[in-house]
């Protein structure tokens, strides 16, 4: 076998530069792609992070409607209820009203036939006397029951919330602006006004 010639040689080495050369290419090129590669994959996740962050920037705030919404809910709910029982409560107190307001014309007319039947001494007179006198005690009877109370203000201060004035009139022997006549008396129902007590004043 014949050795290679020095041409020969000279022929490789070019060669084999140029090998090396294409191979140092291949790895640069291989490190340019990693390093696009990891930025890529790093601006994926700074992209993720702030998308999270929005998204639970998001959710917060959908929180704390979702709580203002509950609390105001829960207020209103308060509300009702307590005006609900204040309206229960009125019923019970004050739902026969009108009705006691009908039966005062009834008791007015009972005290006005005792009135009547004490200035007659006759049998007769005294029955109708003690018929009236049982039927005006069952009468008072059922209103204080009820909570209903006679305003029967003589010779107390004149108190506009209870009484209403129909005059004035002097008056020595009484206090300044205090009742000395009740012409006709008031009545309450747990302590609300159904009739004034219609009432003279003294003058001050």
């Amino acid at each position: 076998m014949s050795k290679p010639t020095q041409e020969n040689e000279d022929k490789a080495g070019p060669v084999e530069q140029g090998v090396r050369t294409d191979d140092q290419q291949d790895t640069g090129a291989g490190q340019s792609n990693e390093t696009i590669g990891l930025e890529g994959e790093s601006s994926d996740e700074e992209l993720n992070v702030e998308q999270l962050k929005e998204r639970l920037s998001e959710a917060t705030l959908s929180a704390e409607r979702a709580q203002d919404d509950l609390l105001r809910v829960k207020a209103e709910m308060q509300n009702l209820r307590r005006r609900t029982e204040q309206d229960v409560e009125k019923a019970h107190k004050y739902g026969i009203e009108k009705f006691s307001a009908e039966l005062l014309g009834v008791i007015d007319n009972l005290e006005r036939a005792l009135l009547a039947a004490q200035e007659h001494e006759d049998e007769s007179s005294k029955a109708i006397q003690d018929g009236v006198s049982l039927t005006l005690k069952s009468f008072n009877d059922c209103f204080a029951k009820f909570s209903i109370e006679v305003v029967d203000p003589i010779g107390e201060p004149f108190d506009p919330q209870l009484h209403q004035a129909i005059a004035t009139q002097e008056s020595p022997d009484s206090e300044p602006n205090s009742v000395i006549e009740v012409v006709q008396k008031g009545y309450t129902l747990n302590g609300r006004v159904i009739r004034p007590a219609m009432v003279m004043v003294s003058k001050g």
